[in-house]
């Protein structure tokens, strides 16, 4: 890991060269410390993505050699399904790759960029041709990095796009192929928009590299990169937009289902009518078996057996009746909490592509600006460019950084609190020390797999399922209706699945799809 990060440090890319260049001429000509300190801080922005990324790269190989030798201990240098297996192999070790480079990628748009901007604004402003070229090299930086993050995710995009094809079709119904056919659409538009954004750095890259050679097409240049980030921010923003369409109309079906405890307060009425209507009929059964002991007579023993027996049916009948009762109002609270739950997913999700999109449209205006800044008055000579920019970038960054920051948190908790939403029935693992679960929460590669919104959509099956699935015997038929509307309402009806009714509910009843099942409750509480 330390050696290519020494190597790195020792070459410099021409684009730095010509910033030091640049330096020691304005040093020459008495330029002041404050300059000085600019083009310190540009200098190091460079030098700092050029490392990090050559670091990720490294890890990168790293990972892919032990990957490779794992897969070769396992299965021995088996050839069958060896297309696939390596293209699941191409396809992981480019999205560990991606991730490595999103953290990087991250401090590239929610710091160096923005500055970036400014820099140059006040270098258009003061006319200093060292600041310019300074803020170029780092441009350059910044936007190879962009392109490497974003092209490595578009490649994973497209491979999972064409893979989820593949799956459904081969799952012609049911909830695989509604799964499958969701993910082939989400990273489909995935792969275009990172082509389209891969075209957007390009022309970044292509307008720093200009204002570095001091070109004389630099301004078509900075023109077509504003341009192109201007469309760019524009797409992403309606795709935000579309998403905040979607989770708002998911919100309101699941609202419109209605407060549980309302909606079965007739069924638990009647549920507590049966039980004491069985309580009355148990107090009598052992009425009339006091009524037979006393009584004397030669079928005294013969009357007080049968009394036994209807005293002993009663109490079973009165004991189940309150077992029904206590779990449809268990059931009750269940369906109260998932449905509560799903709101919420709706409603954040709405919250945080509100203000992405929000961000992503302040881009796309800070692009707009600087094509016509580009085309009248100079490169991107308009403060209000990088205004935009610096406010379009922060909305963005806040957002990555609360999406970073409760992935971690879920992780930590996975680990440190592994019974919190441990399935029923199952024996949750060992907790790990806080300094392990603190490991494992900056692992921003994995996935939580045993967090809260697997434990609900758990929740949300056993309530919806058939009586042939352990656990799911004893809910009464209104319950199990309701939760059957909470699928639909969660877009994982009969339609969605292109099944009828009564085949989409022999699915909910079959114990072999229950996993598929629980995945796809999971995967729409998510989505919009």
């Amino acid at each position: 890991m330390s050696t290519p990060i020494h190597r790195t440090s020792t070459r410099q890319s021409a684009a730095v060269l010509t910033s030091a260049q640049q330096r020691r001429e304005g040093s020459r000509t008495g330029s002041t410390s404050a300059r000085s300190t600019e083009h310190a801080l540009l200098a190091m922005q460079s030098r700092a993505g050029n490392r990090a990324t050559t670091a990720a790269v490294q890890r990168a190989r790293d990972t892919a050699r032990d990957t490779e030798r794992d897969r070769a201990a396992e299965n021995g240098g088996a050839s069958a399904g060896a297309k696939k297996n390596y293209r699941d192999r191409i396809a992981a070790l480019l999205d560990r790759f991606r991730k490595n480079l999103e953290p990087i990628d991250t401090f590239i748009k929610g710091f160096q960029t923005p500055t970036n901007a400014a820099f140059t604004q006040q270098a258009a402003v003061s006319a200093n041709e060292g600041l310019k070229a300074s803020t170029a090299a780092s441009g350059t930086s910044a936007a190879s990095g962009n392109l490497l993050t974003e092209a490595a995710g578009t490649v994973v995009s497209g491979m999972d796009a064409y893979k989820n094809m593949k799956d459904a079709k081969k799952h012609e119904t049911g909830a695989n192929h509604h799964t499958a056919k969701k993910r082939a659409k989400t990273k489909g538009a995935d792969a275009v928009v990172g082509a389209a954004n891969s075209g957007s750095y390009s022309a970044a890259i292509a307008k720093e590299v200009t204002k570095v050679q001091k070109a004389a097409d630099a301004a078509v240049a900075s023109e077509a990169s504003g341009i192109a980030s201007a469309s760019i921010g524009a797409i992403k923003g309606m795709r935000s937009a579309f998403r905040v369409g979607g989770a708002a109309r998911k919100y309101k079906e699941v609202k419109n289902l209605g407060d549980p405890h309302l909606v079965h307060a007739g069924s638990l009425a009647r549920l507590n009518q049966s039980r004491e209507q069985a309580g009355w009929a148990a107090a009598e059964a052992y009425v009339a078996l006091d009524a037979y002991w006393a009584h004397d007579g030669p079928e005294r023993l013969e009357l007080v057996s049968e009394a036994i027996d209807a005293a002993w049916e009663a109490m079973g009948e009165a004991r189940d009746a309150a077992e029904t009762l206590q779990r449809a109002e268990k059931d009750v609270e269940k369906l109260s909490t998932v449905q509560g739950y799903a709101k919420k997913k709706q409603l954040t999700k709405m919250g945080k592509e509100t203000v992405s999109g929000g961000g992503e449209s302040t881009k796309a205006a800070a692009g707009i600006v600087t094509a016509v800044a580009a085309g009248t008055v100079g490169l991107a000579s308009n403060p209000v460019g990088w205004g935009l920019a610096g406010a379009g970038a922060g909305l963005v960054l806040g957002v990555t950084m609360y999406k970073a920051l409760r992935a971690a948190t879920k992780r930590y908790e996975e680990v440190h609190h592994p019974e919190r939403w441990a399935p029923k029935g199952e024996t949750p693992a060992e907790a790990a020390s806080r300094k392990e679960s603190l490991k494992h929460a900056l692992k921003f590669w994995k996935k939580v797999s045993k967090g809260e919104r697997q434990a609900m959509a758990r929740e949300i099956y056993a309530l919806a399922a058939g009586p042939d699935i352990s656990g799911s015997g004893s809910t009464t038929a209104e319950m199990r209706e309701s939760a059957r509307s909470l699928l639909i309402a969660l877009k994982s009806g009969p339609a969605k699945h292109k099944l009828e009714p009564e085949a989409w509910a022999e699915t909910l009843n079959d114990p072999a799809k229950t996993g598929d099942w629980i995945q796809e409750i999971a995967e729409q509480l998510a989505s919009g």
